[in-house]
């Protein structure tokens, strides 16, 4: 117990250091990410099971080849909707480090549901080098880091422009992207129109792919958020109702001083 409330710790130290560091960048770049309408806002908002499904999918196809989802288990894919056998089935397509067995060896195996998704780099020297040097973030609190997350999320995956605008030279291996800090960012711009191919039927276009696994994104980083407005609705109910009680058992009480 005394672990996971450190790691929990941990990552909400991470999550608020990035937004330290990042704020002012975003600042910075004088570009305010247009905000969008995201069905979990508001304080009866919930995710769109089709919408966190097809985000998965653009995930799996299109993000987990560089970046991490460290602090998700393949066993939360139940609340997307997923049914034990898809799980069982979805974690198996991957292998995990183990041991040590009997022999105080080191074994691969299938990942299971208890186990996190599978980083795609055996360490950070290892991603950087498959990235000129550039660090993949993980994308697990990527959402929560910034302030405003999901929209600036969304308008990086779609602010990139083919050419740089006139005057302004681009690095080697850098991309522009209109909102990012700097306008110079090292990931090549990862989806397009039709860059998968919907399981359910749906129209891929850019937009669409971008507001899926920004949803996706959005459930990573707080698989809990429907539980705690149910609670939180509850709560409010019971308070009013004790607030009702009090007033009328007050008025019960004082009403021979009147």
């Amino acid at each position: 117990m005394k672990k996971v409330i450190l790691s929990a710790f941990a990552a909400a130290t991470i999550a608020l250091g990035n937004v330290a560091v990042t704020g002012p960048a975003e600042a910075a770049s004088g570009v305010k990410p247009p905000a969008q309408e995201w069905s979990w806002t508001g304080p009866f908002g919930t995710f769109d099971r089709a919408s966190l499904r097809r985000g998965l999918q653009v995930y799996s196809e299109v993000c987990s080849g560089c970046h991490s989802l460290n602090l998700v288990a393949y066993r939360a894919l139940g609340e997307v909707g997923f049914s034990e056998d898809e799980i069982k089935a979805f974690a198996a397509e991957f292998e995990v480090t183990d041991g040590p067995d009997e022999e105080g060896e080191m074994f691969e195996r299938e990942a299971r549901p208890a186990d996190m998704f599978v980083s795609p780099f055996a360490n950070d020297n290892a991603a950087r080098a498959s990235n000129n040097g550039a660090l993949p973030p993980d994308l697990s609190l990527m959402t929560k880091a910034r302030f405003n997350g999901p929209d600036y999320v969304h308008a990086l995956l779609t602010g990139y422009e083919e050419e740089a605008p006139e005057g302004v030279m681009l690095m080697d291996g850098m991309s522009y992207n209109h909102y990012f800090a700097g306008n110079q960012i090292a990931m090549a711009p990862p989806i397009d129109d039709d860059s998968v191919e919907y399981a359910d039927g749906t129209e891929a276009s850019k937009d669409q792919i971008a507001r899926d696994v920004v949803t996706f994104m959005a459930w990573a980083a707080e698989p809990e958020l429907e539980e705690r407005k149910r609670l939180g609705l509850k709560t409010m109910i019971f308070l009013l109702v004790l607030t009702g009680l009090l007033y009328a058992l007050k008025r019960k009480i004082w009403s021979d001083q009147h």
